[in-house]
Formats: C-alpha cells, structure tokens, sequence
C-alpha cells in the first residue's frame, strides 16, 4: 500500500475549489490515479487529523497539444472532491 504522501499529491486552488471550501467545507486534491475513495480517505485523515465524510472522484482527461507540427498528449490524472465533518476544517488550505 502507498503511503498518505503519495496518495495526496497536491490541493488544487481554483476559483470552483475556493467556493466550495467556504460554503460546503469540500476540498480539492489531486491524488493518484491508482487510489480508491477508502485510500483517499484514509490518507487525508491521517494528514491532516479531521474527520472525512465523503469522498468523491473523478478522471481528468489529458489535454491534446499541438507544437508546430508534432502532436503530443498529456496524461489522465485524478482529482479528489472531499467532504468533511461538521467543525472540521484543513488550515492549510486557509487563506490562499
């Protein structure tokens, strides 16, 4: 099993993201693409200490780019919409 660092990859900060902070206490993550809802949760508990009420996923499809005459394709990634409890709140998210 993987650690809690690398399950977590990163917050995503968007203006969506921001908004649903301050009114729904969800927070975005990207996480990796191998990791299932228990393992998301398992692993932002044990970060941050608070207590995960719901976890939601979804895969980002990768863009097409185009560069003068070559085509490339970035990859698929992970994203994690988390929910947590009632008087639960991830400070460092806070602010940004």
């Amino acid at each position: 099993m993987n650690t809690e660092f690398q399950i977590i990859q990163k917050p995503l900060i968007t203006e969506k993201g921001t908004g649903l902070t301050a009114n729904l206490n969800t927070y975005v993550f990207r996480v990796e693409k191998s990791a299932n809802r228990h393992d998301i949760k398992y692993a932002i508990e044990k970060l941050f200490k608070v207590k995960v009420e719901k976890v939601r996923t979804m895969i980002v499809r990768g863009k097409t780019k185009t560069v003068r005459r070559s085509v490339s394709r970035e990859s698929n990634w992970k994203k994690a919409y988390v929910t947590l409890a009632q008087g639960n709140k991830i400070e460092i998210i806070q602010g940004v």
